[in-house]
């Protein structure tokens, strides 16, 4: 106390308001700076509420709108293309033979025959665990890319022909990729219920899908939350010609 009541006052209290100031200043510029510059980012639109800033799903919705007109203005021309390859194209029958076989292979023609078709769906919105089963979580309850990948490489595996996704032929570059709760196939967004079409033998087909172990841990949730399973049998499909491009992308080393 002693030392404090022999001081003087004035002095002290200056220095220590001059600091405040100059703090205070600082802030308010600071503020100013950001509102300019949150201003010029936006544009004078609002960035909470304007509907011009559209969400990615949206985003994602109009470019599988997109590729889809490309994809049928691509099948378009690859016709013109074909047609014209046909008129006079100098190869012998031998080789036109080889090249429809490969052609067939490839999956860029329409393949007709028996099918299957199975059915992959979403739980219910309300659904809950059969007796005996623990709570479902969210990811229980939906259809997820091991699903897909596991009833397409099944109906591979069991002899099929020609494979149909939605209303997608599969090659063999394809890939079935799941985002969220949404199928990307080429390019398109799907969403649930996902059809999957294969023709071959239909027996055999149905044997390797009740074979495989990946469709036996799926039944397990089918049984456990009610995530849909059905296979049609189909007398007589066609599956249409794989229509889209067939350029083969790549890394490439850097250097």
């Amino acid at each position: 106390m002693s030392n404090s009541a022999d001081s003087p006052q004035g002095p002290v209290r200056r220095s220590t308001l001059r600091p405040v100031r100059l703090l205070t200043a600082a802030v308010f510029a600071l503020a100013g700076l950001i509102f300019v510059t949150s201003f010029n980012t936006a544009k004078g639109t609002d960035l909470r509420t304007d509907d011009s800033l559209l969400r990615l799903s949206d985003l994602i919705k109009q470019r599988s709108e997109k590729n889809g007109d490309l994809e049928e203005s691509t099948s378009a021309v690859r016709g013109d293309v074909d047609a014209l390859a046909q008129r006079d194209d100098g190869s012998t029958e031998a080789e036109d033979a080889k090249l429809a076989a490969l052609e067939k292979a490839a999956g860029t023609e329409p393949l007709k025959g028996s099918a299957l078709t199975v059915t992959l769906d979403d739980a219910p919105p309300d659904a809950r665990a059969a007796p005996g089963y623990p709570e479902p979580q969210a990811n229980d309850l939906v259809i997820h890319q091991q699903d897909l990948q596991a009833v397409v490489n099944t109906l591979w595996q069991g002899g099929a022909k020609g494979i149909r996704v939605m209303d997608q032929r599969l090659i063999s570059t394809s890939a079935v990729r799941c985002v969220g709760n949404t199928l990307i196939l080429q390019g398109r967004v799907y969403s649930p219920p996902y059809k999957i079409t294969a023709v071959g033998d239909q027996d055999v087909l149905k044997k390797a899908l009740a074979d495989s172990p990946a469709i036996q841990n799926y039944q397990l949730y089918v049984e456990a939350y009610g995530l849909g399973w059905k296979v049609d049998e189909n007398e007589t499909v066609t599956l249409p010609g794989y229509s889209g491009t067939v350029d083969l992308h790549y890394a490439k080393p850097v250097g």
